[in-house]
């Protein structure tokens, strides 16, 4: 059986966060996508940690249920620490995702934090001055049934590789605690085949969650975890099957569209594929000051496979959903959140009450949005909103989209709707064809 989980999200107590962020709109919003498995975010934080624990009821180990909805998604508890710190000479930031097994475990936890010096009511998402190493000394001196997961972990700021503040290694990262990373998270920019050609992840899960900050955004990434019995699914059973990479696949972004695919500046709008910055350097021609080297480039300076070596391939999932495979890493599908397909198909803006509605009559009529995106039939989805929508969610779902990519802070454009002869392949805008 699989279950969609999405385990890296924020509460209402993070900077620029939604206050809609609470557990029963959490819940609701789950349920509208198609997430069986949520995160119960930023435990860290003794506020909101007294709101989980007065709107949770666990309902199996280590996996609790909200009180308005018992039957609806699940949820684990999951929390983001940003860490900045001095290694080797060298500044680095870096958040690690921390999946605890108990509130018992959250409290222990919480405790070391304070005695630590941590301000744990200053963010949802607290800043440490705790290194990767000491994070996990802490962690998992207080339960080995925890899980560490570094996050976005290419992102130029606060990542495990990031360009900007992040180590070349996971053993140079997390010294003696290196084996007990079991997966990283792809974040925005990557997707699992810029991964798959990075040689120390050959043995380590790939997963992909949303870190969303307001309900709509929750699933925007997520991954489909193989389970033998949902109805009885224990917070162990996640640690194991993430372990095991038992991971059917990963529901990703477009790459491009995350805000530092391309290395760039975006004060002076320039932007540079990795060949361009080979050739022209990592330094601003306008102003001088040093680009923000993206996240393609830095794959490229620590892949050990070339993409020839890796060479993806269409894969068969489930109920006819087309997914992209390389050897025998678990696949992935590539989306667009349907609020922009409807945005753009019905030409108008994604927080217009005409595409709200749209949304609402589809998720309502056919199920959750992942059902409409991956199975649901044209026939029916056209039916419903139209033979444009319909088309659209087609060129979705077999690449046909015309990509401007993220730089420097800005997020790149996916485009459904453009003449063909205008999605031909050109630098920083290509088509993305591979069937």
């Amino acid at each position: 059986m699989e279950i969609v989980a999405d385990l890296h999200l924020h509460s209402r107590y993070s900077r620029a966060v939604s206050p809609q962020m609470v557990i029963p709109e959490i819940a609701r919003w789950a349920a509208k996508k198609g997430i069986g498995l949520v995160g119960a975010p930023d435990w860290t934080h003794p506020l909101w940690l007294r709101e989980l624990k007065e709107n949770l009821i666990e309902v199996e180990q280590g996996i609790y249920a909200a009180k308005t909805d018992l039957k609806g998604p699940k949820f684990v508890l999951s929390t983001e620490i940003s860490s900045i710190y001095t290694q080797g000479g060298r500044s680095h930031r870096i958040h690690n995702l921390v999946l605890a097994p108990s509130f018992e475990v959250v409290d222990k936890i919480n405790e070391k934090f304070r005695c630590a010096g941590v301000n744990l009511f200053s963010d949802g998402r607290p800043t440490t001055g705790l290194s990767s190493i000491e994070l996990c000394e802490l962690i998992f001196s207080i339960s080995a049934d925890c899980l560490v997961i570094p996050c976005h972990i290419w992102t130029p700021w606060y990542s495990l590789y990031g360009s900007r503040s992040g180590f070349d290694s996971i053993k140079e990262c997390f010294g003696k605690f290196a084996d007990q990373i079991k997966a990283i998270e792809t974040g925005l920019s990557s997707d699992p085949a810029m991964n798959w050609r990075v040689g120390e992840l050959d043995s380590r899960a790939i997963v992909s969650f949303s870190d969303a900050h307001s309900p709509a955004k929750l699933g925007r990434e997520a991954t489909v975890f193989e389970i033998h019995d949902i109805t009885k699914l224990r917070h162990c059973d996640i640690t194991r099957v993430i372990i095991e990479n038992k991971i059917a696949y990963t529901i990703e972004f477009y790459p491009e569209e995350g805000k530092y695919h391309y290395t760039g500046h975006r004060n002076c709008h320039i932007i540079q594929s990795p060949e361009q910055t080979k050739k022209l350097g990592e330094t601003c021609p306008v102003c001088g000051w040093p680009l923000t080297v993206g996240v393609m480039h830095r794959v490229e300076e620590l892949a050990t496979k070339t993409t020839e070596e890796v060479k993806i391939k269409e894969k068969i999932i489930g109920n006819g959903i087309r997914g992209i495979a390389w050897n025998n890493r678990p696949p992935y599908v590539r989306l667009v959140p349907l609020i922009e397909i409807l945005a753009e198909s019905l030409n108008s803006g994604i927080s217009s009450q005409k595409v709200i509605n749209e949304y609402n009559k589809l998720t309502d009529t056919l199920g959750s949005e992942f059902e409409i995106l991956l199975e649901t039939t044209l026939g029916k989805i056209a039916k419903i909103s139209g033979d444009k929508v319909a088309e659209g969610i087609l060129r979705v779902r077999s690449g046909q989209v015309k990509i401007d990519p993220g730089y420097d802070g800005v997020f790149g454009t996916v485009k459904i709707w453009s003449e063909r002869k205008d999605i031909a392949k050109t630098e920083g805008q290509r088509q993305i064809s591979l069937f």
